[in-house]
């Protein structure tokens, strides 16, 4: 495999996707009915840290309609609904290589059937991928599984390639048929997740009104004195990978840093990640695992 990436980045990718695949585990088991959404993300979190990994992004649990983007901000209150969709999507780097998955837990067995839907097409679309095939192919593919089983994919929801402390890099990967003249090359490592909603679903995302996931973008002189600080923290802590403000505990309380941040969002020095919302208010189920492309086809990290 030392031909296709180093070995030294290969066993960083394994190690992560080790870490990531225990914790999706871990959260499939322990997500319960009325459990507050907040101990979810934090036990996800810490349990990276344990193993010797790193978020590679906070924890996201986006509930029935909410497709993406949702982590709990500080202080959440908000716990998890009675007969609800739940998806729980975590990240995990070791030195910059990110690995990316998700699954969705059911406490409505009506629904059950949308969540297979989406890991029947997520095991479609990692049987399909290999060098050379094209991104028009793959989509098709995606969402030929997902309507053979009479629902709808997402349409604006797609998976990514990722590199080193970037997660979404470059090339996407559709979940619908899509016109397009890229091609998977050998060595490139993928977020595949199709994103799967109910027939009579708009099929699309919008963006809410609340978020709660960040990232650096760029230094900015600021006004603020305590500004020019927290974007030093943010950017040493977390470098280019998206983060909570949760995770901001550690630089001052919330009353101390909060003038500061808000300076740094409305200079755009830091960007906010709006929650996804099906544009119908339709149920989403969504399954994820990362790949690396290698020469017979997609070997599986997660």
């Amino acid at each position: 495999m030392s031909d296709v990436i180093p070995e030294d980045v290969l066993d960083k990718y394994m190690k992560a996707g080790e870490i990531a695949a225990k914790v999706r585990a871990e959260m499939k088991r322990i997500t319960k009915e009325g459990m507050p959404i907040i101990e979810l993300c934090e036990r996800a979190e810490d349990m990276i840290r344990r193993m010797g990994g790193k978020p590679a992004f906070p924890c996201n649990v986006s509930v029935n309609e909410v497709a993406a983007h949702y982590t709990s901000p500080p202080g959440d209150e908000s716990r998890i609904p009675e007969n609800s969709l739940v998806k729980v999507d975590i990240g995990v780097h070791i030195d910059g290589y990110i690995v990316d998955t998700a699954t969705t837990v059911c406490f409505n067995n009506y629904y059950e059937s949308l969540v297979q839907t989406a890991e029947e097409a997520l095991k479609a679309a990692i049987k399909v991928i290999r060098p050379g095939l094209s991104i028009s192919k793959f989509g098709s593919t995606v969402q030929r599984v997902i309507n053979q089983y009479g629902f709808k994919p997402v349409s604006n929801l797609t998976g990514h390639q990722i590199s080193r402390y970037v997660l979404h890099a470059g090339k996407t990967l559709p979940n619908i048929s899509h016109i397009s003249f890229a091609k998977v090359r050998l060595g490139e490592v993928y977020a595949i997740e199709p994103f799967v909603t109910l027939p009579d679903a708009a099929g699309k995302v919008k963006s809410g009104s609340e978020a709660y996931i960040f990232r650096f973008v760029k230094r900015k002189s600021v006004k603020h004195g305590g500004a020019k600080g927290l974007l030093r923290f943010i950017e040493n802590n977390f470098r280019t990978l998206p983060f909570a403000e949760r995770w901001l505990k550690e630089y001052a309380p919330r009353e101390k840093y909060l003038p500061a941040f808000s300076e740094l969002l409305s200079s755009k020095a830091i960007f906010a990640y709006p929650v996804f919302i099906e544009a119908s208010g339709k149920m989403v189920a969504q399954a994820e695992h990362t790949v690396l492309v290698g020469r017979d086809g997609a070997i599986q990290l997660t």
